[in-house]
C-alpha cells in the first residue's frame, strides 16, 4: 500500500518557488487534449487550474494519461517546468507553468456526466441541483462559497470585536405569529402536539436581553413556510444581533461597523459611512417603495396642491377625497403597447387606471390633455422637467395606491432606460414605518413589521385615537433597492407590549397564550433594547451580482420548495406516522405523496 502523499502542492498555487522541484498535486480532469503524441490535461483543485503534460518517455504517466476522463480524480507526480515560450495562458494564474508527469495515479473514474462541469454550462437549473456536487465543482459556484464564507467570518468577527456574544437559540421552538406560515414538527414524546421551526430567533433574543447578555448575535437559521421566489427560500440565513441600552443610532453604527468589514474583507470596498437615512412617508412620497433604489432619480412629483381646484374631476376629486395627485416623468417615449402593460400592472395594485402625457413639439398628448388647461400643463411641464418625447404618468387616488403605483413604473422606467447607477453600492436606512396596519377582511389591526416593535414616544398616545397613524422605531437597511436587513427598538414594557397585542385582537388568554415566555421576561425588568436581522444569502447575492441567492446556498431549494438531490421533501414509512399519532387525509391529487412503503 502507497504511503505517499497524495499532493504536496495546490494545482493552483504552483508558481516560480516550486520550479525545478519535484512535487504532487491531485484534483479533477479539467479537460484532456492529444497534440500529436504528447497528451496535456488541466487538473483543478479548490484553488485553481495546473497544466500537466505526459510525454511517451514517461511510459507509465504516458499510458495512464491517454485513458483519463473528464472528472477523473487523479494524483500526479512530476517537476515544475515553465510552459515553452508563446505558449503560455495569460487567463490561467499558473499559466507560465506546467508540470512534467512521471506518474500519474488514477483515484476513482466518473460517469458519464449529465452535464459539462464549466462556466458555459446550459444546464436547467433543476438538472443542475440534481447533480449539485457537480455543479458546485464551476469555478462560479466555488467562487460564490468562498465568498459567502468570507461574509459569515467578517461579520462575526467584527460583532464580536464589538463585544457580542455568540448564542444560539432552539430550533424546535412554539409558533407565534410573524407574518408567515410555519414549519411544524410533531412531537412523539407529547402527541397531538407540534414544534415549530423558528421565523426568526426574534423572541428569544428578547430574553437574551431581559437575561443580562446585552449584546447577543448568531448567524441563525430561519425558516418560514410561504410562496418562493429568486430571492426566498424556506430555509433562509440571517446575521442576527441585539443589543440592550440602545437607541436607533447605536444599532445602526453598530450595523454599519460590520458591513464595512463584510465589504472590506468581501470585495475590497472601502464603504463611507455613517449610511443616508431616510423617512418612510418621505421614501413612499418620493419614491413609491420603502426599498427605493437611490442609485437613480425618477422621483416622484406631488401636484396635489396644483390641483385641488382643477375643473378636471379625476384629478381634483381624488385630492378632495383625501388622496393625492402625483406624477412621474420619464425621459422616453412609450408605445400603446407599453402603456397598457402598465395599466394592467397598475389597476392589479389597486388604481382604476393609469393617465398619461406624451410630450411632443407641438404639446402635450394624451386622453387627459384636451380636459387640462393650458396653464395646468404648464404646470406639469414645469415640475416633472418634460421635453418633446417623453412621457408623464400620473396617479391620482388613496395615498396607499397611488405611491406603490408610480413606485412601480419607477422600476420599469429604469429597466427600460438602463441608466448608469450613481454609485455601485447605495445604502440607506429607512426609518419610522408604521407602527400598524387595518385587515379591512378581519376588521382589526397587525403589525406592519412584527409585533414587538415600540412606538415612537411622541406618537404612543394615538394608540388610543388613531392607532394608523403612530410611527414606530422599525427600520430597514436597504442596498441597492434591496432589503437587506429589518430591525426595530423593541417595547421593552410588558404594559405597552400587551396593549399593542390588544389592539391586534389578542385578548389576555390568548396574548398569555402565544406571547406569554415574552410579556414573562418583560414584566421582570427587561432593559431598553434592539437590534437587527441581516439577509446573509441576499448580500451574497449581490456581492457575487447574482439574480437568485439559490446560486449563492449549497443546497437550496427548487421554487416549488423541493430538493431534487435529497428528493425531498418525501414519503414516510406508515410506522413514523403511527408513532406520531398522525392519520394522512389527503385530497386525491396528492394520493401519490403517501407513504409508499408499509412498517
Amino acid at each position: 500500500m502507497s504511503t505517499h502523499p497524495l499532493r504536496t502542492c495546490n494545482c493552483g498555487e504552483a508558481g516560480p518557488a516550486f520550479l525545478a522541484r519535484e512535487v504532487r498535486v491531485a484534483g479533477w480532469v479539467h479537460s484532456r487534449r492529444d497534440h500529436g503524441g504528447v497528451y496535456f490535461f488541466d487538473l483543478r483543485d479548490r484553488s485553481g487550474l495546473l497544466q500537466v503534460v505526459a510525454h511517451p518517455d514517461q511510459v507509465d504517466a504516458f499510458l495512464t494519461a491517454g485513458k483519463l476522463g473528464a472528472e477523473w480524480v487523479v494524483s500526479v507526480r512530476g517537476k515544475l517546468q515553465r510552459r515553452p515560450k508563446g505558449t503560455e495562458n495569460p487567463k490561467m494564474p499558473t499559466g507560465e507553468f506546467e508540470l512534467a508527469a512521471e506518474e500519474v495515479t488514477v483515484l476513482n473514474t466518473c460517469k458519464v456526466l449529465p452535464f459539462e462541469v464549466d462556466e458555459h454550462s446550459t444546464a436547467a437549473e433543476e438538472t443542475r441541483l440534481k447533480y449539485r456536487f457537480l455543479d458546485l465543482r464551476r469555478r462560479k459556484m466555488l467562487r460564490n462559497l468562498t465568498l459567502r464564507h468570507t461574509v459569515a467570518m467578517a461579520a462575526r468577527n467584527a460583532l464580536a470585536d464589538d463585544g457580542f456574544l455568540e448564542v444560539e437559540t432552539p430550533m424546535l421552538t412554539k409558533a407565534t405569529p410573524e407574518g408567515a406560515r410555519d414549519f411544524l414538527v410533531p412531537s412523539r414524546l407529547n402527541p397531538g402536539t407540534f414544534y415549530a421551526l423558528p421565523q426568526s430567533p426574534q423572541i428569544f433574543k428578547q430574553i437574551l436581553m431581559a437575561s443580562g447578555v446585552e449584546r447577543y448575535m448568531q448567524l441563525a437559521r430561519a425558516f418560514r413556510d410561504e410562496d418562493l421566489r429568486a430571492d426566498r427560500q424556506p430555509e433562509h440565513t440571517q446575521i442576527d444581533a441585539e443589543m440592550s441600552f440602545v437607541t436607533e443610532t447605536d444599532v445602526h453604527a453598530a450595523c454599519e461597523r460590520m458591513m464595512k468589514r463584510i465589504f472590506k474583507a468581501a470585495i475590497g470596498v472601502d464603504l463611507t459611512t455613517p449610511f443616508a437615512r431616510l423617512d418612510y412617508a418621505d421614501a413612499m412620497r418620493r419614491f413609491g417603495s420603502d426599498k427605493p433604489d437611490q442609485r437613480y432619480g425618477f422621483e416622484i412629483v406631488d401636484l396635489s396642491e396644483a390641483f385641488k381646484s382643477s375643473a378636471f374631476k379625476v384629478f381634483s376629486g381624488a385630492v378632495a377625497a383625501g388622496g393625492v395627485v402625483r406624477a412621474i416623468h420619464a425621459p422616453a417615449e412609450y408605445s400603446r403597447s407599453e402603456i397598457d402593460r402598465l395599466t394592467e400592472a397598475a389597476r392589479a395594485i389597486g388604481a382604476k387606471g393609469l393617465a398619461y402625457l406624451k410630450w411632443t413639439a407641438a404639446g402635450a398628448e394624451g386622453p387627459i390633455a384636451k380636459p387640462l388647461t393650458p396653464a395646468e400643463i404648464e404646470i406639469i411641464k414645469s415640475k416633472t422637467g418634460a421635453r418633446p418625447g417623453s412621457t408623464t404618468f400620473f396617479a391620482a387616488d388613496k395615498q396607499s395606491v397611488a405611491a406603490p403605483v408610480l413606485g412601480m413604473i419607477r422600476k420599469e422606467i429604469i429597466a427600460k432606460l438602463k441608466p448608469a447607477p450613481s454609485t455601485p453600492w447605495h445604502f440607506s436606512w429607512i426609518t419610522h414605518f408604521p407602527l400598524l396596519e387595518w385587515e379591512p377582511e378581519e376588521k382589526r389591526w397587525t403589525f406592519a413589521h412584527n409585533p414587538f416593535t415600540r412606538p415612537l414616544d411622541e406618537d404612543a398616545a394615538k394608540l388610543d385615537t388613531d392607532p394608523g397613524a403612530v410611527r414606530s422605531h422599525q427600520y430597514d437597511l436597504v442596498l441597492n433597492g434591496v432589503e437587506l436587513a429589518s430591525g426595530s427598538i423593541r417595547n421593552h414594557s410588558g404594559a405597552m407590549q400587551r396593549k399593542i397585542l390588544g389592539l391586534m385582537g389578542f385578548d389576555e388568554q390568548e396574548q398569555q397564550r402565544q406571547f406569554g415566555l415574552l410579556l414573562s421576561a418583560l414584566d421582570y425588568g427587561a432593559p431598553p433594547h434592539g437590534g437587527f436581522g441581516l439577509g446573509l444569502d441576499r448580500l451574497c447575492a449581490l456581492l457575487c451580482e447574482e439574480d437568485s441567492i439559490r446560486e449563492v446556498i449549497a443546497f437550496p431549494k427548487t421554487q416549488k420548495g423541493t430538493d431534487p438531490l435529497s428528493e425531498a421533501p418525501g414519503p414516510v414509512k406508515e410506522s413514523q406516522l403511527r408513532d406520531l399519532h398522525i392519520k394522512l387525509d389527503l385530497p386525491p391529487a396528492h394520493k401519490d405523496s403517501a407513504p409508499a412503503a408499509k412498517a
